[in-house]
């Protein structure tokens, strides 16, 4: 199934591949050799018995260039096979974030109230500041985001995006 994507945007690509020293190397200069920006960047090994880790990227392009850069990846030796999450499948994409606000009085009352609209739990909470856990969509994190800015936003870590097709296929 393909779907009808418009020219530039971003693009979700999983690559599976054998996890050793050195394969990650490989892939990123590949993209980033080509003058590509990686967006979004997660590893992490899915098959212990074979030795294979997963890597997700997002990254932003044409489906002219997103199609050759995929034709690339999947002729580099460790790699098993490279699935374009975005155009080819139906897919499942979150992302965590631990955000830190420092605020006090309504600014403080605030940013509990919209943590509990967005579900994000509070994992740190001191006098002056809360450090909120969220996960969901890319874009549900960066609205949270936005909106903890003028309430005193200090500090933001992002896992980066990780996904997976829906249904009963699988990458190999």
């Amino acid at each position: 199934m393909s779907k009808i994507i418009e020219e530039n945007q971003d693009w979700t690509i999983s690559v599976l591949v054998d996890n050793e020293a050195g394969v990650l190397a490989r892939v990123i200069g590949l993209i980033s050799g080509r003058g590509y920006n990686i967006e979004s960047l997660t590893v992490a090994e899915v098959n212990k018995a074979e030795h294979m880790s997963r890597i997700t990227i997002v990254t932003t392009g044409t489906v002219k260039v997103i199609r050759q850069l995929e034709a690339q990846l999947d002729r580099l030796v460790p790699v098993h096979s490279v699935l374009n999450l975005t155009a080819d499948t139906d897919s499942l994409e979150r992302e965590m974030a631990l955000v830190k606000v420092v605020a006090s009085g309504d600014k403080r009352v605030e940013s509990l109230r919209l943590s509990e609209a967005f579900r994000a739990k509070v994992m740190d909470a001191t006098h002056g500041s809360f450090v909120f856990e969220l996960t969901g969509s890319p874009q549900k994190i960066d609205a949270f985001i936005d909106l903890m800015h003028p309430l005193g936003l200090s500090d933001v870590s992002r896992t980066g995006v990780v996904a997976i097709s829906k249904g009963s296929s699988n990458m190999g």
